[in-house]
């Protein structure tokens, strides 16, 4: 099979620290900067649709946001965070560079920041104007950062006193999204006794930024992205037996929320996870 990634260009999943155990999901570390050949096509990193939020810092270069009809966006500083996305979303990167992504509980954000997560909604904002100025510092040290082991180490060091501090009186925070996602459910319920459905689904949004019914699709792709990762490391996806386990419809719906998630058929996401090195972010995530 033809392939266009680069083997010198890098992408690593870092995993928090258990002290942040249902605070920091992930963190994601890419570098390109000795891999001067990458083609604009390469230098592209695709994501899908998450209930996640995310800061990033670039330490070294510069990017864009590529908008549904091929234009560009340039970024709107180097350190950032946004919302949860409800579309998949396109960035491309200048030659050369280095940069430090967190994935984030929604809840988790909220409770630390008291940030309005709708309003971060498939946005990006500067950090230290979005979540306030004690965050500049750790911005400082992250830009400064000679590796993902070291920002990975500062970032921990920044939140685990603001996050042990707001834990102390919750209950053990779940691990696996979709068990956060029920657990978000019933702390909606638990927080308003004799409250209207409505009025259950206004808080979730509120502290998480996307309806029950938009977190329930999400957590459905993402076991579905994991499920179908195992079945080629086996040999074959079957799709129709992969949509029934699942819990979609049929295929045709498996297909129509793969391509809601992701901008893609589950067939062609497939192969482009295996060969594009835009796909980079599908590979070490799941």
């Amino acid at each position: 099979m033809d392939s266009d990634r680069h083997p010198d260009a890098v992408a690593r999943l870092i995993a928090p620290s258990l002290a942040l155990s249902g605070c920091l999901y992930a963190s994601l570390w890419r570098d390109t900067t000795a891999a001067a050949s990458l083609t604009a096509a390469q230098r592209s990193s695709h994501f899908p649709a998450t209930p996640f939020c995310g800061m990033t810092w670039v330490l070294e270069g510069d990017g864009c946001q590529v908008l549904d009809d091929g234009s560009e966006r340039r970024l709107g500083g180097r350190c950032l965070v946004g919302g949860p996305r409800t579309r998949p979303a396109q960035f491309r990167s200048d030659a050369g560079t280095r940069c430090f992504m967190v994935a984030m509980l929604p809840e988790a954000l909220h409770a630390l920041t008291g940030v309005d997560l709708t309003a971060l909604l498939d946005r990006y904002e500067p950090i230290e104007s979005a979540l306030g100025a004690d965050w500049q510092a750790l911005n400082t040290a992250l830009l400064a950062a000679p590796d993902e082991h070291a920002c990975q180490a500062l970032l921990e060091e920044f939140l685990l006193p603001r996050w042990r501090a707001w834990a102390q009186s919750q209950a053990a925070p779940p691990r696996r999204y979709r068990d956060w996602m029920q657990n978000l459910a019933l702390k909606a319920v638990a927080g308003g006794h004799g409250d209207s459905l409505r009025q259950v689904e206004r808080r979730i949004k509120r502290w998480s930024g996307q309806s029950m019914q938009a977190l329930r699709r999400v957590s459905r792709a993402e076991s579905t992205f994991h499920r179908v990762r195992r079945e080629m490391e086996a040999g074959e996806v079957l799709w129709s037996a992969l949509a029934q386990d699942a819990g979609y419809a049929d295929q045709a719906h498996l297909c129509r929320e793969t391509r809601r998630v992701t901008g893609f058929s589950p067939e062609e996401l497939r192969r482009r996870i295996d060969t594009d090195e835009a796909f980079w972010a599908y590979r070490v995530w799941v």
